[in-house]
Formats: C-alpha cells, structure tokens, sequence
C-alpha cells in the first residue's frame, strides 16, 4: 500500500469514530506498526489535520475536518475522473474495480459541492470494444510488481506456437490491444508480446536477474524512448 493510500484509510479510521481510539488499536485496524502509526498521525498533523491525542491515552479527529491536503483544483478533478474512468473501463476487472473504489474514497472525503463536481464532470471515456482476452492482466501486473519471471505459451502473427520465458518490464494499454513487454531469455532481446495472443501463461517462482528498474531503463534506451520527467 502506497503512504498516501495508508494516510487516507488513517483518517477514514479516524473519521468513524467519536471517542478516542488507541494507537494500538488504530496500528492493528491498519495493519501497520505502531510506530509507523505515531509517525502518520504526526503526518496529518503537519498537513492540517486537527487530531487531538496522544501517545498511550488515544487519538481523535475533530469533526467537520474536510482533509486540506484532498482539496483540489477543477482541472485536478476532471483529471482524477477522466483517468479513473478510463482505467474502470479499459483495465482488468481487478484495475477497474480499483479505479472505482479509489473514486468512491476520494468522494468521501471531499465537501459536498466538491464532490458534485467529481461525480457530474461531463468529460467521458467511450466504451472499449473487447477483444479475446488472452491470459489475465492481473498475473502479468503481479509479475512486474514482484518482478518475477514468466513463462508463456504464444502464437504469433503467423500463428506459430512457441514457449517463452520472459523477464517483465512493462504493460502497455493500447486503444485495441495490450502489449508486454519483456526480455526474452529465448531470443537474449527485447521483444513485445500482445496479450491477445498469450495462450497460457505462469507465474514463475523465480525472480528476473535484474530489478524492473534497471531493465525499464535498458528497454528504453533499446527502443531510443526518452525518459519521462
């Protein structure tokens, strides 16, 4: 879980309850230590958080706290809505519902007409025409955040089979297609694999000899990509 995703089901913890609450108890809800607890809490603060408490007697938010650091410009919403709403449409069922719950949490703590606003933006994504699936987007999303090996059934173009093991480095969501990329040990090169055409594909045990980073930047300097800033 990202810092600011962990701030967030913090204050949403906070915000469910109208006596004091523990430390220890707030760390177990969130499955943090408590240490990393004292240290959020000492986050908000600094943000403008009005929690009031301490260590050992326990914490409490002030109501009508509106989270200042979730206070966005117009553009900034219509930008978390387009985006969100392209993911919940275009990504796997597991990236969709994703995108919808993060939607829903940011909602929740937003003030009313600010809410209004993300949810009413007339900026839409059309719906995307489904193509064969291929193998789950999910096992190859695992795969480049734990940066293990796997390996693939495939048919190409020419509808010729082969087996690879491949090396992820990145998953790219195309307007009709998606595309992985990946070193492959078979051909000691880059390639690209379109996910359409992955008959079957497992999650090898092994980790790839070099971390994503470093293949990432490898990747882009194969294919003359400039990095993004």
């Amino acid at each position: 879980m990202s810092r600011a995703a962990r701030l967030l089901d913090l204050i949403q913890a906070l915000r469910g309850r109208r006596t004091p609450v523990t430390g220890a108890a707030l760390a177990a809800e969130l499955g943090v230590s408590l240490r990393t607890l004292y240290r959020d809490v000492e986050t908000l603060r600094a943000q403008g958080a009005d929690i009031e408490g301490e260590a050992g007697v326990g914490y409490v938010l002030s109501s009508g706290f509106l989270l200042p650091p979730l206070m966005f410009r117009d553009e900034e919403l219509e930008a978390l809505a387009l985006g969100s709403r392209w993911v919940a449409e275009h990504g796997d069922p597991t990236l969709a519902a994703a995108a919808r719950d993060l939607l829903a949490k940011i909602a929740a703590v937003l003030p009313a007409d600010r809410r209004a606003g993300l949810e009413e933006t007339g900026l839409l994504v059309p719906k995307r025409r489904r193509a064969s699936a291929g193998v789950g987007l999910d096992l190859l999303r695992r795969a480049l955040r734990e940066e293990r090996k796997i390996t693939l059934s495939y048919r190409d173009a020419a509808g010729s089979d082969s087996e690879r093991t491949v090396w992820p480095v990145a998953l790219g969501f195309f307007e009709e297609t998606r595309v992985l990329a990946a070193w492959c040990e078979t051909r000691a090169a880059f390639r690209h694999f379109r996910v359409d055409r992955m008959i079957a594909a497992t999650l090898e045990e092994a980790k790839t000899p070099r971390r994503r980073r470093t293949l990432l930047a490898e990747w882009r300097r194969a294919e003359g990509i400039r990095p993004t800033s």
